[in-house]
């Protein structure tokens, strides 16, 4: 992520940074069979990418069905997917340290499985406070795994010295548009108990299959080391610190988004737009292409419009396709605008971060990050809050509101 902004040649404002020359010296001086086999590490990585996202998916997709087994209000279910957010915020932090201590990989292969094991656990509760329960480990599994994946990720970028990290972006929103997709099409073949038992069997071998091929990949040195203490805008400067708050809170507004519709989509369409299970799932699917789409083509937007300009356009079009999505009636029009959220919020949070590593090295990607996946693990909860005391549609623009102000924050970000 941190190399993202530094591919673009038309701004000054974004020139490469010492820590972007150092890695593309390094690019030029790796053999063609170390450049391989770090291709296969990072084939290996994107399969993690892509399983998480699909076992996320599989439970978002459920959640209708979930929810009408335990008899939870909007305002419980809330209650339920906040356990979420207690597990991953909880582990988080004890992720990280592992990391340090034993390395991103081991660890990433030991969430995953995790992750895996939780997803079918769901569909086996009948009371919210069991739901709750399940969802803590739920929540354990998936914010390990995406702070393990990332630490690798940014490891395999400086090695391969390519800005290849909106890639693994790219595998997680696909591997969503399949576990949903999937999830659409046999919403009414398979139930809930037999649909996330088959994804947490599937997550099982494709974390056996890659974690095989990562771990044996050779070993990575550790990240900006010596540039996060040595660059001028590093976080031991208080205007560096500044600009890493400015850019977490940015990915927190996003990834408050990315949460709510993950949560929320199906249960919007099913209870307010009055759409059936298969349609409502495609609200989701739609989403999530739109968002795999948008981070496809992130990098080559980048180099032409400049990164700033992406994420002002971004934000701005996220705002204004959740306003439809949220208030429209019909079915077409609320798909719609699902999918100008997902093409407005897919880069986001990818610059915001790769900013932050730019700015702050291992530091400031770390605190972007933590913020930003705690916006994305608040965003259920507080959605569901709302509705309780609202409405569904009504909590659902706060999400075009956060999307706003994450497309004002890199213009107070650019100023610096």
């Amino acid at each position: 992520m941190p190399l993202r902004n530094k591919i673009r040649p038309h701004a000054p404002a974004d020139r490469p940074s010492p820590q972007s020359r150092s890695i593309a010296a390094r690019s030029r001086t790796l053999p063609t069979s170390a450049l391989s086999s770090w291709g296969a590490a990072r084939l290996a990585l994107t399969a993690f990418f892509a399983v998480d996202g699909l076992l996320f998916a599989a439970w978002v997709v459920r959640i209708p069905d979930i929810r009408n087994q335990v008899s939870a209000s909007h305002g419980a279910l809330g209650l339920a997917l906040l356990c979420v957010s207690a597990g991953a915020v909880a582990t988080m932090p004890v992720v990280s340290r592992l990391c340090l201590r034993y390395g991103s990989r081991p660890i990433t292969v030991a969430s995953l499985a995790l992750l895996a094991v939780a997803v079918p656990l769901p569909a086996h509760t009948h009371s919210v406070p069991a739901l709750g329960g399940v969802l803590l480990l739920f929540g354990a599994g998936y914010g390990g795994a995406n702070v393990a994946m990332n630490s690798a990720a940014v490891e395999i970028v400086s090695e391969l010295g390519r800005p290849v990290m909106p890639s693994f972006h790219a595998g997680y929103s696909l591997g969503g548009l399949l576990g949903a997709g999937a999830g659409g099409l046999l919403a009414d073949t398979l139930t809930a108990a037999q649909w996330l038992a088959a994804a947490g069997l599937l997550g099982l071998a494709v974390t056996a299959l890659a974690g095989a091929a990562l771990l044996r990949s050779p070993a990575a040195r550790p990240v900006g080391t010596a540039s996060a203490s040595t660059s001028s805008g590093g976080t031991s400067s208080g205007a560096g610190r500044l600009l890493v708050l400015l850019l977490g809170l940015t990915a927190l507004c996003t990834a408050y988004g990315e949460g709510a519709i993950a949560d929320w989509t199906t249960v919007h369409l099913t209870d307010d737009v009055h759409a059936g299970a298969q349609v409502a799932a495609a609200g989701y699917v739609a989403y999530a292409l739109a968002m795999t789409t948008g981070r496809i083509g992130g990098t080559w937007l980048s180099v032409r419009l400049g990164q700033h300009r992406v994420m002002l356009l971004g934000g701005f079009t996220a705002a204004a396709g959740m306003l439809l999505a949220a208030l429209a009636p019909l079915v077409p029009l609320a798909l719609a605008g699902f999918v100008l959220v997902g093409l407005g919020l897919a880069n986001l949070f990818p610059l915001a971060i790769a900013q932050a590593g730019a700015v702050g090295g291992p530091r400031g990607v770390a605190l972007a990050s933590t913020l930003g996946y705690g916006g994305m693990l608040i965003g259920p909860p507080v959605i569901g809050f709302l509705a309780e005391a609202t409405s569904l549609p009504l909590a659902l623009t706060t999400v075009a509101v956060a999307a706003a102000v994450a497309a004002l924050l890199p213009l107070a970000v650019r100023r610096r």
